[in-house]
């Protein structure tokens, strides 16, 4: 796999972008092609069903986005979310360079300038 520029790509829609695992998955690959590195991401544009880890919609993405090398930033409130374990899978993705859940678009871009 080649590594990727890091050339940034920002999501704008007022609709939901990723509903299930195949738009998360299309969505990569259409990233990956046009050789994008960098993707932000607004949580109002992610299907409530990626919160909730059972589904296991959001691990499947994101899976992907590291798979492919390409870095992630969400954007959004995460404090309404109530479960303590997507509170820990949001503070473990943190951890990592890869993948980021961040409250604004400054801190996006700040997350994936490093």
């Amino acid at each position: 796999m080649k590594s990727k520029t890091k050339k940034l790509q920002k999501l704008f829609s007022d609709e939901i972008i990723i509903q299930s695992i195949e738009d998360g998955t299309d969505l990569v690959g259409n990233v990956y092609y046009q050789d994008f590195g960098l993707v932000i991401i607004h949580e109002k544009n992610i299907s409530p069903a990626f919160f909730d880890l059972k589904t296991g919609i959001a691990g499947e993405i994101l899976q992907k986005f590291s798979n492919y090398r390409i870095r992630l930033a969400v954007v959004g409130d995460f404090s309404k979310f109530d479960s303590k374990s997507i509170r820990d899978f949001i503070f473990e993705s943190n951890t990592s360079k890869h993948i980021n859940f961040v409250e604004n678009l400054a801190k996006a871009l700040e997350k994936l300038s490093h």
